[in-house]
């Protein structure tokens, strides 16, 4: 028998203290029905002896306490889910928004999710083909892996990540593909702009949206990430699908944290967020792995815009330490008209040697990596070096460098947000580069690779 109370004491922002309560549990959903009937919705998230502290969902504009009755429903946040929600948007709390039909759930699952035992999981080891050669070709995302792309305001993550959405894909079986896409804080425009793209291309038949738009409650933004990861959970370990999640905001998902912590009145952490934001991300980012048996998995790309482009922000920051490696968009080379802007040298796939070679990509892709790493950083040095002395203080090989790091930026990188490259052209893109360079300062690469791809 659920217990109805009507012991509301006070409301102060997004927060009720409920008294005289028995039997409530942490996270346990509240529904608060008015003196006409109207119901919201709420989580409880704090029990301290009789009291319960509720965080409302709706906000509290409007609610009279003195006639409402807040009743307790012993369990927590649930998501319906189905394969029919393939196509389909829905909002941050997992209601459909798309004018279609509600969803037949074949099941409800609990959106705080089950923790992966680490003796289970599986380790990372297949690529995934994005279509983009400064991450395939580079920095190699891996089935299973987490990997977020660092931003900056104004710079087009937006376009990236329904570049990677449309383009994404593992090589090779017939594996099931899906995307689940989750949006945090975004405007209405942001918001237009991925469904209309997702429907334009026809990527929105294998793709979930979850939008929480700006306007909506901060309390929203926190659980939709866990809304879309439950989504992934399911098509992935349930369904046999490969799962890439695509998650941004997460600096607006870490201000809403901070606004309700802020709410409840705890001791702040670095630059005001909460001393839990490390732990409160890791049960976000932990979530993407692959389970020994199950043929799913579950690929994780959080973005994230760096406050002040500071990379040692405590997001990006704390991110970095959980997550395997970064991808930074820069600004400089978005100044250069380069999309998309990504920046190699300072770009990292910790799981990128696990995902490449003979039988995932193609033998010489270590090698290649490797060379074209180090070409690009002796051509910037080269660069550098002729903006301050003039070209004629470079030796003859330090213009060929120079040169290939020109190249490199313009071919390689600046590939556009339409294009959509297979592995094969993006190495063999990164050979043509090399050819910049004489055979004798390719030191990087087996010579049985430069006599097959390099030629004499």
């Amino acid at each position: 028998m659920l217990k109805e109370y009507k012991s509301i004491k006070e409301v102060v922002g997004p927060l009720m203290l409920v008294e005289n309560v028995s039997g409530v549990t942490y996270n346990e959903l509240v529904e608060i029905e008015q003196a006409n009937g109207e119901r919201r919705r709420g989580k409880v998230l704090e029990v301290n002896g009789d009291r319960a502290l509720v965080q409302l969902f709706e906000g509290s504009q409007g609610l009279k306490i003195s006639t409402a009755k807040a009743k307790f429903l012993g369990k927590s946040l649930e998501l319906n889910v189905s394969t029919d929600m393939l196509g389909r948007v829905f909002s941050g709390m997992g209601e459909v928004i798309d004018d279609g039909p509600a969803i037949i759930p074949e099941k409800r699952m609990d959106i705080n999710g089950q923790p992966m035992n680490p003796y289970s999981r599986d380790y990372p080891n297949e690529f995934i083909q994005t279509g983009i050669s400064a991450i395939d070709g580079l920095n190699t995302l891996v089935r299973g892996q987490k990997l977020p792309v660092f931003s900056a305001s104004g710079l087009p993550h937006a376009q990236l990540a329904a570049q990677i959405a449309r383009q994404a894909k593992v090589l090779g079986g017939d594996s099931k593909f899906a995307v689940v896409f989750a949006a945090m804080g975004i405007t209405f425009e942001e918001a237009d702009f991925f469904i209309s793209d997702f429907k334009k291309t026809g990527a929105i038949e294998r793709t979930v949206l979850f939008m929480n738009l700006a306007n909506d409650p901060a309390i929203e933004r926190i659980s939709t990430p866990r809304m879309a990861l439950t989504a992934a959970e399911y098509l992935a370990f349930e369904k046999d699908m490969q799962v890439l999640v695509i998650m941004t905001d997460f600096t607006n998902y870490a201000e809403a944290l901070r606004e309700t912590s802020a709410a409840r009145k705890e001791v702040p952490g670095r630059r005001g967020y909460p001393g839990y934001l490390y732990t409160d991300l890791a049960t976000i980012y932990e979530r993407a792995g692959r389970i020994k048996g199950k043929k799913g998995s579950i690929t994780q790309i959080p973005i994230l815009t760096m406050p002040e482009d500071d990379k040692t922000h405590p997001i990006p920051d704390l991110t970095g330490y959980i997550t395997e490696g970064q991808i930074i968009l820069s600004r400089e080379l978005y100044k250069k008209g380069f999309n998309p802007p990504i920046d190699v040298l300072p770009s990292l796939s910790r799981l990128k040697d696990k995902g490449i070679g003979k039988g995932k990509t193609r033998e010489d892709h270590a090698n290649t990596m490797n060379q074209l790493f180090a070409c690009y950083a002796r051509g910037k040095e080269a660069k550098e070096l002729a903006s301050i002395l003039g070209e004629s203080a470079l030796t003859e090989i330090d213009r060929l460098y120079a040169e290939f790091a020109a190249e490199f930026e313009k071919q390689y990188i600046a590939q556009g947000f339409e294009t959509n490259r297979t592995i094969e052209e993006t190495l063999d893109l990164g050979w043509k580069l090399l050819k910049i360079l004489p055979r004798s300062e390719l030191k990087r690469i087996k010579d049985e690779y430069l006599d097959k791809y390099y030629g004499d």
